[in-house]
């Protein structure tokens, strides 16, 4: 017997949000994880929240926002509010009743220098990075280190000469002929995003305003433990690096670091010597740094194969995290937004190091 389509609105649900939520939902790992490591950083919260005044949207729940944006690959912060509104999954994930109004999008912007800094989503990344290190995922003497390009959100009609008076053009978007200029940055610069530099990283792309994000990672499991984003340029990936290996953990141990050509230079390998770190440098065809004291090791072997699970990372935050272009202006910015989405990606990473993590299920 076919049934009939009789639709009544319900006054009332006496089904909670906690019995929608599959027992075996890969998110319900994720939030009490999440949820462990916020009821941490009460101290970070109260820091940046007056004593007195109108209660504010919770922090925890705002970032916890941000973590479904990431994951699900939400465009804006216009349709997080959106889809969090209508998705019984994304309430119960941040916190919500069903009952509860959603905050306004435009809380993300009004929070963004004292909630989403380079501070506090710093200090998630490092608790999540200790969990992993609790849980024995984590090396602390094999790393391999590289960067990539995120395109900043600026158009190339934006990069001007610095002396230029700025005198507004006519129209909104003006035709711009820029044929036989030569334009670089220490003459020229982006009136959208200064912290943008226009830069490609190999002889067959193309220039574009860019940022640098840079990432150490360990070898054992290819967690990320450790995240700078810098001006592009030709030297930024060695400083990074070395950089972060400063600041690594056992810093009087002994270590490696797997790297590309890029980072075959003189001034890299001195430099992660004088850090008691064996640099597995891939080696240049011609004019290496790289010698044999360096290649004899069958550990070099290793390391070579293994730095390429970085590319992993990259492609997961460009492709899943929507950091192929920032949607945010300026370099601090970026770094608060870079953070997060690393220290999401190794919660997904150690997820499925666990067994209780599945993409397809989420």
């Amino acid at each position: 017997m076919r049934g009939n389509q009789d639709f009544q609105g319900a006054m009332f649900s006496y089904i909670s949000l906690e019995e929608r939520v599959p027992q075996t939902h890969p998110l319900r790992k994720l939030r009490a994880a999440v949820d462990a490591l916020l009821a941490t950083m009460n101290r970070e919260f109260d820091a940046v929240y007056a004593r007195r005044g109108r209660p504010s949207v919770p922090p925890e729940m705002l970032l916890k926002a941000l973590l479904l944006q990431i994951l699900f690959s939400i465009r804006s912060e216009r349709q997080l509010v959106e889809a969090v509104n209508y998705n019984l999954l994304y309430r119960w994930f941040v916190g919500l009743n069903i009952e509860d109004k959603v905050w306004d999008h435009s809380t993300f912007s009004a929070n963004r220098e004292r909630l989403f800094n380079e501070d506090l989503a710093r200090a998630f990344f490092e608790r999540v990075k200790h969990t992993a290190d609790w849980a024995k995922l984590t090396s602390d003497e094999h790393f391999s280190v590289d960067g990539t390009l995120i395109e900043a959100w600026a158009s190339h009609k934006s990069f001007k000469r610095r002396d230029d008076d700025q005198t507004p053009t006519e129209g909104r978007n003006p035709e711009v002929d820029f044929k036989g200029q030569q334009r670089c940055n220490d003459t020229h610069a982006s009136t959208t995003d200064p912290d943008a530099r226009l830069f490609k990283k190999s002889a067959g792309d193309k220039a574009r305003l860019c940022h640098m994000a840079h990432i150490l990672m360990e070898n054992r499991n290819g967690l990320i433990v450790d995240v700078e984003i810098t001006h592009a340029s030709g030297t930024a990936e060695r400083e990074a690096a070395l950089a972060m290996l400063k600041r690594r953990d056992n810093k009087n141990k002994r270590a490696t670091v797997g790297a590309d050509k890029g980072y075959d230079s003189k001034a890299f390998i001195k430099g992660c010597r004088k850090l008691k770190v064996t640099p597995h440098v891939a080696a240049k065809d011609k004019h290496s740094a790289v010698d044999a004291r360096i290649t004899r090791h069958e550990g070099y072997k290793t390391s070579q194969k293994v730095r390429k699970r970085i590319e992993e990372a990259f492609g997961w935050i460009k492709t899943v995290g929507g950091l192929a272009k920032t949607k945010l202006i300026g370099q601090a910015k970026l770094t608060g937004q870079a953070l997060l989405c690393f220290a999401t990606y190794n919660l997904v990473r150690m997820g499925s190091i666990g067994g209780w993590w599945d993409a397809h299920h989420a």
